[in-house]
């Protein structure tokens, strides 16, 4: 499994970055154990222009400062005071774009998964098939929020597969962007089970 260390992935736009992620591992360490997953489905927001993004406007907070980090850092934040998303910071410093993980295929280590996210069904998509899923399963939350993937030690993306066919189709859960509501910037690896519903 190859690492991806070169900072210019990671530099690339947020929308030439997304379908770049599609079919790479993420490899994250829990209590001494490899999880290994397959990311399936991403989405971008590009700020400031993007009404969907957290930095429209160039809104720079305390929550929505990694966003404007060096691309390969990672943004994790709560949505509906319970869930938290994971982002990987893309672009250069100072460009607030971002690639949210919307849904992973796990490949190693799911046991450790389906501890830190028990569930009642086998089914395995359900495991990880939605961004407040997959964080649960690979027991990402706030701490991991700015945590820089060229670190390599708690996590870091790996190369994987080249997906067969990537499809591109509006974002989910942003009625509020406006124009930016159907933008076609979530990409995903067509007929893959675990892609979110």
């Amino acid at each position: 499994m190859k690492i991806i260390t070169e900072p210019q992935f990671f530099t690339q736009p947020a929308l030439e970055l997304a379908p770049a992620l599609l079919g790479k591992y993420l490899v994250r360490h829990v209590d001494g154990e490899e999880l290994v997953v397959k990311i399936v489905e991403v989405e971008a927001y590009v700020g400031p222009d993007d009404k969907g993004a957290h930095t429209y406007g160039g809104k720079r907070t305390n929550r929505t400062e990694t966003m404007f980090w060096r691309g390969g850092h990672i943004y994790v934040y709560l949505i509906y005071g319970m869930y938290y998303c994971m982002n990987i910071v893309a672009g250069l410093e100072g460009a607030p774009e971002a690639c949210l993980i919307r849904a992973v295929e796990p490949v190693s280590g799911i046991e450790k998964m389906r501890a830190l996210r028990p569930l009642k069904s086998k089914k395995p998509e359900l495991l990880s098939n939605g961004p407040g899923k997959l964080t649960l399963a690979l027991n990402i939350d706030k701490d991991m929020n700015g945590y820089d993937l060229l670190e390599q030690s708690q996590m870091y993306l790996a190369e994987g597969e080249v997906p067969h066919k990537i499809i591109a189709g509006p974002r989910i859960n942003i009625d509020y962007a406006e124009e930016y509501v159907d933008v076609p910037w979530r990409f995903y690896i067509a007929d893959n089970k675990f892609v979110s519903k």
